[in-house]
Formats: structure tokens, C-alpha cells, sequence
């Protein structure tokens, strides 16, 4: 007689298990999604409408979970505004969202999709969760009905949230959480009142969550990682590339080193919007990234990670950041500088006017020093050593530390800090650094056609970020990215 279906489940379920606590890793993936997006409306759509677009979303993202589970995947990140797109008013979007509840509620919505108010798209994703035994991450609107009694009640009597979901293998929820740092253009959103720290256990380590603009606050991303102590966070993200310091690939394997924990990030595909890029990002480095910029197809991304990765024995010490800069005199030699902006940042900038030399630049008391020895400087590029140190941003504000190694876009000093994707100089070494004031530091390293540098470049003890064995491609920068987030400005909620 063969087994019942749950039966068999609850057997392929326990066995999966099993296979990850008898393991120091697990094998995850991210899938980054070319979005089907809804027709550009101001007035609601039907709920059957919205229902039938989100369908056709998440009919793409269940072939991507099959694939995924079917290489023995135990996690998949899917992307945020991966199931309807974005480009909302207010009104607009509340035909795509559903009541999530709190996951203490024990909730398996593919089995008793009745238990709470109508919910197909939980139901369809718990399924594919339990149909494939695989946890999967998704991002989706919440809303919840508000009254006269709440001051913070918006008029139209309710909240909307930006929210990402986790099923387990079961198709439980098992976590839910509401995006604190709204991106400007996400007016369709409320802001939750207070930053929510997410996590959740698995047997392959402990996991936080949050969504895309997040990643880059004290609250919630310092919080799960330093006081929460999360081994891998979870990154549903609408990433839009900004050149030179904030493509997806750089940044978000930039944070992942310097953070030390395992980042699983999955964007959402545009080229129209310049979204793309994604990873499975580790302390050491990608373990597997992707960007295309060319095509306008998804792309799906396994790898296999430490459970752990604190316990691992290759596990990166912690970095002094300031030590060595703080320890020497600025350098002599060149030190003419001018201004030049880096989109509204105002960065000070010094030419490399030569093949090898040292340099220092300065911004009040944070400075940056600079050895280096190009390989072949071509006459037709001109390299600039620049820092920053002040307030970024519009709506919320927040504090950057930034030394760069940084290519013009044409010999032109008024173009430096302009996007550029190509160069042509390879370096045979440079060793960067900062007097930073603090030890929240990221180190990038991009090379031309917006590719990464894994295992050719390391930060030493003191601070110092240098490549190992001279860049095997021409270098677009080489950054070094603090986050002094006491120095940051309230975010919106709490300015009163």
C-alpha cells in the first residue's frame, strides 16, 4: 500500500531535517524575478483582476521554487514587489493586499485556508512552501483596519504595509515582517510604529529578515545582526543600481563582509528601472552573484553556506577599521584638491597623476590614505583618491564615512564621481584606508562591466583594504563605506 500525502510529506519533511542538523551547511537560493507588472492605474482594480496578475507572478516563481528544491535547496529568496510590481497610489494598491496575521497564530494556509479572512496568495505560497518542502521568502502587502480611537489612524481607516513572509516546509508562517525605512516613492505604504527585529530558527541556524532600503539603518539591520546575533539574513530587495558605491553585487556583498553574517539577496529585474543584481553573499565573499543588464530575463542562484558561519573556522576576524590610518602622518606628495559630486554628495577629490605614488585627502578630521602602483595607466583615464563625510539622502537622512579609489568617467575632472561601467588600468597593488568613527565599514571592490573581485582583495587587521596579487581586471573603484548611524538624522517617525 503506498503512504497517504501527508504522510509521505511529514516523511520528506522530517528527512530534510534530519539531513540539516547532520550538516555544517545548507544549500539556499534566491531567484531574481523579471516582474509582470499591472497596468499604470490611479483607480483600484477588481480584486479578481489584481488576483490574476499575481497569479501570473507567482506561476513564474513556483517553476523557480520547483527547480530550486528539486537541487536540494532547503531556503529560496524571492524578490520584493515580486508578486505585483510597484507604481502604486494609495488606493491603487489595496486590491493586492490580504491580512497577514502574526505567525504565534500556528498557521498552515494551505491546509485551512479558511481559518482567516480570504487569502490566496498566502495559500498558494504555503503550498509551494509544503509541496516542495522547502522554506520559501516572499514579499507581499499587509493590511489592517484602524479606528478613530488610534490618533495615528490614517483617514481611510486602515494600514498598509510593505511586508516579506516566510513558510516553512510544512507551508507555516513562520515569520512575518513589515518594512520600517520606506523607500521616497513608497507612498502607498505606512510606516510600521515601531521597528520590528525578526527571527527565526531553522536547522541550518538562525535567520533575520528584512527588505531592500533597510539594509542600510541601525534599525532593524545592525539590530539583528549585533544584538540578535542572526547567522544569515534573509533580502527580498527592488534594488536600483547607482554607480559608483551602490550597485546590488557591490554593496550587498560589501555588507555581508563587513556584518560577517551570510546575506541571501534577491532582487527583482528591471532594466528599465536598472534593477538587477543578486547573491548569495557570504563573510568571505559571494558564494554565487548575478547582474544583467542586457536581458529581461530572471535567473535563479544556489550555493551552499555555513549554517553557522561564526563557528567556521575561516570565519573573518574583526577589523580595527581606524587603526592604521589613525597611526600614520598624511602622506606627502600631491595633495592639490578639488570638489566634485558624487549625485548630491559633495566628495573632495585628488588625482592620481601618476603610475604609483601615495596620497591623502581630507574632509574636516576624516581622512583617507592611498598607496598604489598601476600596472598600465592608460592616458585616456584619470583615477582620483576622494572622501566624504556628512548627511546623504532626501526624505531620510543618514550619515556616510567614504574613501575611494574611484576612475572618472573621462579624463574631464568635472566627470569624477559620474556613473562609469568600463575602465581599462589594471592595478598592481593599493592599499586604502580611513580614520573612520566607526566600526560599521564595508569593503567594495568593483571591477569594469560591474563585476566582483572574489578572493583577490582582503582587509587586514589595521583597516587597510588591499588586493592580494594585483587586480586580475581593470579596477572601477575600490571603496571603503562607514556608517556612523549615531550621527544619523531621526527617522521620520520619531523626529517629534
Amino acid at each position: 500500500m503506498l503512504p497517504s500525502r501527508p504522510l509521505l510529506h511529514a516523511g520528506i519533511f522530517a528527512l530534510t531535517v534530519l539531513q540539516a542538523l547532520a550538516s555544517n551547511t545548507f544549500i539556499a537560493a534566491v531567484y531574481e524575478h523579471a516582474v509582470i507588472l499591472p497596468d499604470p492605474t490611479d483607480k483600484p482594480v477588481s480584486p479578481d483582476d489584481a488576483l490574476a496578475l499575481m497569479n501570473k507572478n507567482m506561476d513564474v516563481l513556483e517553476g523557480a521554487i520547483k527547480e530550486a528544491a528539486q537541487q536540494g535547496a532547503h531556503i529560496i529568496v524571492t524578490p520584493e514587489d515580486g508578486i505585483y510590481g510597484w507604481q502604486f497610489t494609495r488606493e491603487s494598491i489595496y486590491p493586492y493586499l490580504e491580512d497577514i496575521p502574526d505567525p504565534v497564530v500556528n498557521w498552515i494556509p494551505c491546509t485551512d485556508p479558511s481559518r482567516f479572512s480570504p487569502a490566496p496568495v498566502q495559500e498558494r505560497l504555503s503550498c509551494m512552501a509544503r509541496n516542495n518542502s522547502i522554506y520559501v521568502v516572499a514579499n507581499i502587502g499587509d493590511k489592517k483596519l484602524c479606528n478613530s480611537s488610534d490618533p495615528d489612524c490614517p483617514s481611510d481607516g486602515r494600514y498598509q504595509y510593505n511586508t516579506d513572509v516566510v513558510f516553512d516546509p510544512e507551508g507555516k508562517l513562520v515569520a512575518r515582517y513589515h518594512k520600517y525605512n520606506l523607500f521616497r516613492s513608497e507612498t502607498q505604504f505606512n510606516y510600521p510604529k515601531e521597528p520590528e527585529a525578526v527571527t527565526f530558527e531553522t536547522p541550518f541556524g538562525k535567520f533575520g529578515i528584512f527588505t531592500c532600503f533597510d539594509i542600510l539603518f541601525y534599525e532593524p539591520a545592525v539590530v539583528l545582526v549585533s544584538k540578535m546575533q542572526v547567522d544569515t539574513v534573509l533580502f527580498p530587495t527592488a534594488w536600483m543600481n547607482v554607480l559608483p558605491f551602490l550597485t546590488a553585487v557591490e554593496f550587498h556583498s560589501a555588507w555581508a563582509m563587513g556584518m560577517r553574517v551570510n546575506l541571501l539577496s534577491a532582487n527583482t529585474h528591471s532594466i528599465r528601472f536598472a534593477m538587477t543584481g543578486s547573491g548569495l553573499f557570504t563573510p568571505e565573499g559571494p558564494a554565487a552573484y548575478h547582474y544583467d543588464s542586457g536581458t529581461e530575463e530572471g535567473h535563479l542562484l544556489l550555493a551552499e553556506l555555513s549554517t553557522r558561519p561564526r563557528l567556521s573556522p575561516n570565519y573573518p576576524p574583526a577589523i580595527n577599521w581606524s587603526l592604521y590610518a589613525t597611526s600614520i602622518k598624511k602622506f606627502p606628495g600631491e595633495n592639490d584638491t578639488f570638489s566634485g559630486s558624487v549625485r548630491r554628495d559633495i566628495f573632495t577629490f585628488s588625482e592620481l597623476r601618476h603610475k604609483a605614488g601615495n596620497a591623502t585627502v581630507c574632509q574636516g578630521d576624516f581622512c583617507c590614505h592611498l598607496v598604489y602602483q598601476m600596472s598600465d595607466k592608460k592616458k585616456n583615464e584619470v583615477y582620483v583618491l576622494g572622501v566624504f563625510d556628512g548627511l546623504h539622502g532626501s526624505l531620510i537622512k543618514y550619515h556616510w564615512q567614504i574613501c575611494t579609489l574611484l576612475k572618472c568617467k573621462s579624463t574631464d575632472l568635472d566627470t569624477c564621481g559620474q556613473p562609469v561601467e568600463t575602465a581599462q588600468t589594471k592595478f598592481e597593488m593599493f592599499s586604502l584606508s580611513g580614520t573612520f568613527g566607526t566600526n560599521y565599514v564595508f569593503p567594495e571592490v568593483l571591477y569594469s562591466e560591474v563585476q566582483l573581485a572574489p578572493g583577490e582583495f582582503e582587509v587586514l587587521h589595521d583597516g587597510r583594504l588591499k588586493n592580494k596579487q594585483g587586480t586580475s581586471k581593470p579596477l572601477l573603484t575600490a571603496t571603503l563605506f562607514g556608517r556612523p548611524y549615531e550621527k544619523d538624522l531621526p527617522h521620520p517617525l520619531r523626529t517629534f
